[in-house]
């Protein structure tokens, strides 16, 4: 069975953490299939939408400490390689770098427990949804290490220095309603609606007109960076580029005739 299960209902791709056995804890196999997935879809027009979740009961339990205790998998002989040989992997296969990169928009459906790695990759995500019987498992403090994959990055920026220490030096876990109240998360579902209601979320965004929402993200990430002058500079640059699409075309057209609108992402 493959670690990453990759399926696509029309203009929506599903990637699915495949080790339910481990509560699809990180292997490189994953690591590496699911940093190429992104990729692939990213550089795909016909794909609007990315939603992410775990096979199983977990969502992701993080890197496999068997596998690490034993000197095998990433973190084995203190490496992020396999067998804790001469490394393999860099910060460029790191998902959570890739999904910082990437224009498309992400859903992250949490299923179940999210820990470690897997906290980083759902906090990497553009919006969560969260079962009701999910937890996020930021215990790291607990284990002798820091977040590996973006959590001291991601924690500051979605809530504030203070939650982001509160959340980091307690190492408590959370459940849904706490994540909701936090702030981590966009919306908490009954568990047999998780998968449901995120692609409920993923159809109306790929109805919407994917340049302008790529865009969108790509100039909210810049945003993180930028000054106030230089931010509204490549904004404008942007429109004017959107101004000559189809979409654009489309986008009025359809106001005019009182219709939905359909985007053909060009």
């Amino acid at each position: 069975m493959p670690d990453l299960i990759y399926e696509r209902d029309d203009q929506v791709a599903i990637l699915k953490l495949n080790r339910p056995e481990r509560m699809n804890a990180i292997s490189v196999e994953m690591l590496m299939q699911l940093g190429g997935a992104l990729v692939e879809i990213d550089n795909d027009p016909d794909v609007r939408v990315i939603v992410v979740t775990g096979e199983g009961r977990g969502f992701c339990s993080g890197l496999d400490l068997k596998d690490a205790a034993s000197g095998q998998g990433i973190g084995g002989a203190g490496t992020l390689s396999p067998g804790g040989g001469a490394s393999h992997l860099s910060t460029r296969d790191i998902p959570t770098v890739t999904l910082h990169r990437i224009d498309v928009p992400v859903i992250c459906a949490v299923n179940g427990a999210a820990a470690g790695y897997g906290l980083d990759l759902a906090l990497g995500c553009d919006i969560r949804l969260m079962s009701d019987r999910a937890k996020l498992l930021p215990g790291f403090a607990k284990r002798g290490i820091v977040p590996e994959s973006g959590g001291t990055w991601f924690l500051p920026r979605l809530l504030g220095w203070a939650r982001a220490c509160e959340i980091g030096f307690l190492a408590e876990d959370l459940s849904a309603e706490r994540s909701l109240e936090l702030g981590l998360v966009n919306r908490v579902v009954p568990h047999d609606r998780l998968m449901e209601e995120a692609l409920s979320w993923a159809r109306r965004i790929a109805a919407n007109a994917p340049l302008a929402v790529r865009a969108m993200k790509r100039l909210y990430r810049h945003g993180l960076t930028e000054d106030f002058e230089s931010h509204t500079h490549h904004v404008l640059m942007q429109l004017l580029l959107l101004f000559r699409s189809e979409d654009f075309r489309e986008g009025i057209q359809s106001f005019m005739e009182k219709r939905e609108p359909k985007f053909s992402g060009r």
